[in-house]
């Protein structure tokens, strides 16, 4: 009874591993030998590449999910920074680049009043805005030309525009210009298309000004440009004043009202041109002067 338990034992375990080894070993190398030979294993190691490929990919796939994701947040952080970077180097440009732009303006105006004055032959001095009215119904400015400059009241202010102002106040160092938008200002002017006189008046506002009691017959138009006039001694004749905008004519009335736009920068700009004073018209005769009347045998007929 033993004996033959013992017997079956020994049947069931087989052959020792080392006879296992020794026979797949030669196995192995067997099919090695007719793989290179014959070829016969190629269209085998296909099929099977073709279905372990799934198991490779998947089996590989947490290690690429990981490098994938930590490539990502390495690279978020990484554009994180240079968008700030960029920030605040566009924050530091542009404080940089507003000044540059100022004085590039402040330049353009500059240039093109000097060429305004050798256009037309005007004589004047250049001056800067220092101060202006606190009051914004004030329509006043102060500038850095004064008595020590030579400049004296009445003397035209203007731009590359057209008139500013004119001065009305004169200091050892600093002048007071009144805007051609304060209100009841007047300035002689004529319509540049057909050469009608008329008188413009600031209205207490930098955006218009109005022309008052022009006959509601008179030939004028939206978009005339209103020159000075030239006629009062005080403003050089032909310099921009004004552009009609707007015109109300009503049968009922005598007088149209008309609403004109500023040319010159009477709100922008910092630089202007102070013209110099015209030469000195004859004194204007007083109301109840009487004149010298010559007698009617003195007057020689042609």
């Amino acid at each position: 009874m033993n004996d033959s338990a013992q017997s079956f034992q020994v049947s069931s375990r087989g052959p020792t591993p080392a006879v296992r080894l020794v026979f797949f070993v030669v196995l192995s190398l067997l099919l090695m030998f007719v793989d290179t030979r014959f070829h016969y294993l190629e269209s085998t190691r296909s099929v099977v590449s073709v279905l372990i490929s799934p198991l490779q990919r998947m089996a590989g796939l947490p290690a690429v999910i990981f490098e994938q994701g930590a490539e990502f947040f390495v690279t978020q952080g990484r554009l994180i920074a240079e968008n700030k970077e960029l920030r605040r180097q566009h924050e530091r440009d542009a404080a940089q680049l507003l000044p540059a732009l100022a004085i590039q303006q402040e330049n353009q105006q500059l240039r093109a009043m000097q060429e305004l004055q050798q256009r037309e032959n005007l004589r004047g001095s250049f001056a800067e805005i220092v101060y202006a009215a606190h009051d914004v119904f004030s329509m006043k400015l102060l500038i850095n030309k004064g008595a020590s400059d030579r400049i004296r009241p009445g003397q035209v202010v203007m731009d590359e525009q057209g008139v500013i102002g004119q001065i009305t106040r004169v200091y050892p160092w600093l002048s007071e210009v009144t805007l051609v938008t304060e209100k009841d200002h007047a300035v002689p002017v004529q319509i540049q298309r057909n050469g009608v006189r008329t008188v413009v008046f600031g209205a207490g506002d930098t955006s218009q000004l109005v022309i008052r009691y022009m006959p509601v017959s008179t030939d004028i138009q939206n978009g005339d440009i209103l020159v000075t006039s030239g006629i009062d001694g005080i403003y050089p004749q032909g310099i921009p004043v004004a552009k009609v905008i707007k015109i109300e004519r009503n049968a009922g009335y005598p007088f149209a009202r008309i609403i004109c736009m500023p040319l010159g920068g009477v709100d922008r700009h910092r630089h202007m041109l102070v013209l110099a004073p015209l030469a000195q018209q004859p004194a204007r005769p007083a109301a109840d002067d009487p004149g010298v009347t010559v007698p009617e045998d003195k007057v020689e007929v042609q």
